[in-house]
Formats: C-alpha cells, structure tokens, sequence
C-alpha cells in the first residue's frame, strides 16, 4: 500500500499510533501536508462517517476513527499552521442545556477542525447564557452550532436559537443544530441556518457557508 492508503486504512480501523507512524514516514520523504489532510485522512473520515450514517454503523467504530483522525490532526498541525488550521472561520459549538451527551458534539468538533474550522468546544449542558456570552467573547465568529441528543433539551436548544438570532450582530454569523431528535423541519421552525444528521456533512455544510 501507498502512505495514503495505509494513512486511510489506520483512521478507517481506528488506529492512532498506526496513523502517526505513517504520517512521520510520508513527511520524512517528502509528501505534502495538506496532500495527506485532503487526499488521505478527509476521504477516510468522510467514509467512516457515510457508513456511519447510511449503515447504522456501531458507535464504537466511529469513535475509534475520530481518535485517529485526532492523533493524525495534532501531528499534522505543526507543518500546517498559518496555512490552514483555524484559518477557514471560528465555530462555537456546544450541547444543549439538560443534556450530557457529547459523542456526537466531539466528532463535528473533530471533523470542523480537520477542514480549518478554530473551534470553541463550551462543552456539554450548556446554558442559553453561556452561549450568548460566548458569542459576545467571540464577535468575529462565523459559525454556532447548538447539539442535542435528547428530546427533553429541544426546548432548550429552540430557547438557545431564538435567543441568539434576536442578538444585534446575527447577520454575521450562521446558527447550525443537529443531533438525534433533532429533523430539518425542527431547525426551520426554531430559525437554525442548517441542520445536518452527521458529523461529516455538518463540517461540509460550514464549509459552504463560508463559500468554499
């Protein structure tokens, strides 16, 4: 196999120190960069989070896939700074108040930061205050993305979103939501911008926000 392919194999298998063994080869003989980010380790996690979605693929395998795809993004950040990470936009993600689930929240984070996204992770539980005052910390922010995986913090995330679109500078920047119970139709009703069912098209929708 190529670098690429055993890079894409390792992050599709779930194993990090396979992937930063093979990253610390393909720079030592010269592989571009952004190259391995684009062509090997996107597709990768792009396929894991497609069979994920249309497959029902196991929780575990995805988490495991995220964690490669992590150790590789911390490798890989050194040689790409100031060319690419955190350079696309700034996104504050967090769940909703009343929920404690972050699995899901964890892997757009990852998945946002894998394509140039800074991301501002508030965490789990997180109030309509937290998240206004973020957004009051963080003027220049492009993206905020509300999660939920659990239909008793819908109100809550529907009090986030009303709250943050009656914010003075809402124009400047896009409202996103996603999670289990969450639909498409419950995203147009609250006033989101977007709404994805996973990680891998939530980080292709933020992308095409920014006119990517």
């Amino acid at each position: 196999m190529t670098f690429m392919e055993e890079i894409r194999y390792a992050i599709e298998e779930g194993k990090p120190r396979a992937v930063e063994k093979t990253l610390q080869e393909a720079i030592k003989v010269g592989t571009e960069p952004r190259s391995i980010l684009d062509d090997a380790m996107l597709p990768a996690m792009r396929k894991v989070g497609h069979h994920y979605r249309d497959e029902d693929g196991d929780v575990a395998r995805i988490l495991a896939a995220a964690r490669a795809m992590k150790k590789g993004m911390d490798y890989l950040e050194p040689y790409l700074e100031g060319e690419y990470f955190g350079n696309l936009g700034k996104v504050i993600l967090g769940t909703a108040g009343g929920d404690l689930h972050d699995v899901g929240k964890n892997l757009v984070g990852i998945m946002f930061r894998s394509v140039g996204f800074d991301v501002i992770d508030l965490g789990v539980d997180v109030s309509t205050r937290r998240f206004i005052n973020a957004v009051k910390e963080h003027p220049e922010v492009d993206i905020v993305c509300v999660s939920s995986l659990l239909t008793t913090s819908m109100p809550e995330m529907r009090h986030i979103v009303h709250s943050l679109n009656e914010l003075h500078n809402r124009k400047d920047f896009k409202v996103m939501v996603g999670g289990g119970p969450i639909t498409k139709e419950f995203a147009i009703q609250i006033g989101a911008d977007g709404y994805t069912e996973n990680a891998v098209d939530a980080a292709e929708i933020a992308r095409s926000f920014m006119d990517i």
